[in-house]
């Protein structure tokens, strides 16, 4: 049986997206020759903010002073559990050492880069849990200066509760900042910053493009597209909780693509027949998003078992992968290509997208395929070293000459030639490229 769709997309999330790259470039060169002064300007021009850009301590405690008590304790308990995981992940990488040949060692040291800049939404909803995330992660990996920033909104600044967790979570700086702008500043190192090793943080398709251009002079960890979310479901999934599910990830955005895969056309069409109610009880500008995104974007998908639905899964590599399915486990061995997978109807994408650990910051449009989110591992270099004995150096002196000769790079090889002269002056070598 080949695959059925009991809804087909309209549109992808490349065909969504308009061409920015001249209007960043623009920008990008406009901050770069004039500095702080420009980077105000586009501050009054795009978030009519003339406010400071780097928050004093004054004006993160007058705004950690604005959340309430329980709002602060929720951000707590999702640092927690974030730098939680975190710190798990960092174990992961350690420092080696191992003898290559007698008398030949090199090694490995896992070193965090310096500067990290952290952009943090804060237009359409203001997204605390993207400072959690991306906060957090760079304290964990021994990041020396951490910037965070996020879009100013007129008479009120950054959100108080993004500024509160991007305090708690060791931001050594705040920044009122959004866009371009923001981007632009962390890496040139305007308003006394140092200048960013890696930026890091979702945003929207101008902030992408801006990561685009810069990569390479900074590291980033990805260069993220549309949200996108999938649920794999079988006849023992709860239908409410399926559509449920989905309908939250739609309200991201307009072109934010969700999709369910399923072996049972019941349930397919149970789900189908619950979203449109789902959406319509969402607010105003959450129902927006969701319509549109499930109308332009959404699939739905029929496979003939369990090991089509996974094919399937790994084809279109979603950002957030779901299972309300029998056998947990073998899913988990079998599934290979997705941003974060949930397991079971006992969790949820929201979960990670806000308190559970794990990272939110995640492949999209496909990326999954090559990469994974962001963790304590991007903001970290794995660097080799390596000593020898004199003795320890002979094979390998010998071999890289003639391999060096092999390929015509005769300085390389001399290098490997005097230190034989040198070490062993009594002893005549073969360092010809001939067999």
């Amino acid at each position: 049986m080949a695959r059925s769709y009991l809804k087909k997309a309209t549109l992808t999330a490349q065909s969504g997206a308009s061409d920015v790259h001249g209007i960043v470039q623009g920008i990008l060169s406009d901050i770069e020759a004039g500095g702080d002064d420009k980077a105000r300007e586009y501050a009054v021009k795009f978030d009519k903010y003339e406010g400071n850009i780097i928050l004093t301590d004054e004006e993160i405690e007058a705004a950690c002073d604005r959340v309430p008590q329980k709002l602060k304790e929720d951000i707590q308990f999702a640092h927690d559990n974030v730098k939680h995981f975190a710190e798990a992940q960092k174990g992961t990488v350690s420092d080696i050492e191992v003898e290559i040949q007698p008398g030949l060692i090199a090694g490995q040291k896992a070193i965090p880069v310096d500067a990290a800049g952290c952009y943090v939404p804060g237009g359409r909803y203001s997204h605390i849990a993207s400072a959690i995330m991306t906060v957090t992660t760079a304290k964990v990996a021994g990041c020396s200066h951490i910037t965070a920033t996020s879009p100013p909104r007129p008479g009120l600044g950054v959100a108080p509760a993004i500024v509160y967790a991007a305090h708690i979570c060791g931001a050594d700086k705040i920044m009122a900042l959004g866009g371009v702008q923001g981007v632009a500043a962390m890496t040139f190192g305007l308003f006394g910053l140092p200048k960013a090793n890696i930026l890091v943080g979702p945003g929207n398709q101008f902030v992408a493009e801006a990561k685009r251009i810069l990569f390479g002079r900074v590291g980033i960890d990805m260069i993220a597209g549309p949200t996108d979310s999938l649920v794999l479901a079988d006849k023992t999934a709860d239908a409410h909780i399926v559509a449920t599910d989905l309908v939250s990830q739609a309200e991201h955005g307009y072109n934010s693509p969700v999709w369910l895969v399923t072996d049972d056309k019941a349930l397919a069409e149970d789900v189908m027949a619950r979203i449109p109610a789902l959406i319509e009880d969402l607010p105003e500008l959450n129902r927006e998003n969701a319509f549109a995104a499930w109308r332009d974007y959404a699939e739905v998908i029929v496979c003939a078992n369990r090991e089509e639905m996974a094919a399937c899964s790994d084809e279109y590599a979603p950002e957030h992968l779901t299972v309300q399915a029998e056998g947990l486990d073998w899913w988990l061995n079998r599934l290979s290509c997705y941003g974060s997978l949930f397991l079971g109807e006992e969790t949820t994408v929201s979960y990670g997208d806000k308190a559970s650990g794990t990272n939110h910051v995640l492949p999209t449009s496909g990326a999954a395929g090559y990469t994974g989110g962001l963790s304590v591992h991007k903001y970290m270099k794995i660097v080799t070293w390596q000593r020898s004995t004199r003795e320890g150096s002979k094979a390998v002196a010998e071999a890289t000459a003639r391999i060096s000769r092999l390929e015509g790079m005769e300085g390389h090889a001399r290098a490997a030639d005097v230190r034989l002269a040198k070490y062993f002056p009594d002893e005549t070598f073969d360092l010809t490229a001939d067999g």
